[in-house]
């Protein structure tokens, strides 16, 4: 059974520390934060979530893609685990697209990333992947991962001329 985690706000020293890595991926414990983070990300209509975003300082998020409110355009994905998540190439073509982040409500944030990379990551199950991400799934794949090295969108940001309100955000993105 899943419960609803509740999720830390910028300014919680949790979520600007280097997260550990998972040695032992059979572990129960792991597998029940998995599941529960699966469904805080959906209750919170995120795209994405990361361990340390629920207090737990490990190696570990989420990308579970779907339309949203947030995000009505994003394409559709079972919610994946990723677990020792690395980029281990980046296209060095850099886009630049609109974040939110469940940690820092209210806020959106003009964020460059990488348009496309070949990242590596455990399943739940143990099992090695290494794949080549692009475009929003890449963006949220990079936007988590710097959850884990205790960085946040805002950080990201050229100017401060590129963080708005949600508001604000909501007038430009669909007007």
């Amino acid at each position: 059974m899943s419960k609803i985690l509740q999720i830390l706000e910028i300014g919680s020293p949790i979520l600007r520390q280097n997260s550990a890595t998972i040695a032992n991926t059979t572990d129960p414990q792991l597998d029940a934060l998995i599941v529960d983070l699966i469904a805080t990300a959906d209750a919170a209509n995120g795209v994405g979530i990361a361990a340390p975003q629920v207090a737990s300082s490990v190696r570990l998020f989420i990308v579970a893609s779907r339309p949203s409110p947030r995000y009505p355009q994003a394409p559709t994905m079972e919610p994946t685990a990723m677990i020792n998540p690395q980029i281990i190439d980046r296209s060095g073509d850099l886009v630049a697209g609109w974040e939110g982040c469940l940690s820092v409500p209210g806020t959106r944030g003009l964020v460059l990333r990488d348009r496309a990379i070949e990242v590596r990551y455990l399943t739940r199950h143990g099992e090695l992947v290494q794949q080549e991400l692009t475009d929003f799934i890449a963006r949220i794949f990079q936007h988590e991962l710097d959850h884990l090295d205790g960085i946040l969108f805002p950080d990201r940001v050229s100017t401060p001329t590129d963080l708005i309100t949600e508001a604000e955000y909501l007038k430009i993105a669909f007007d």
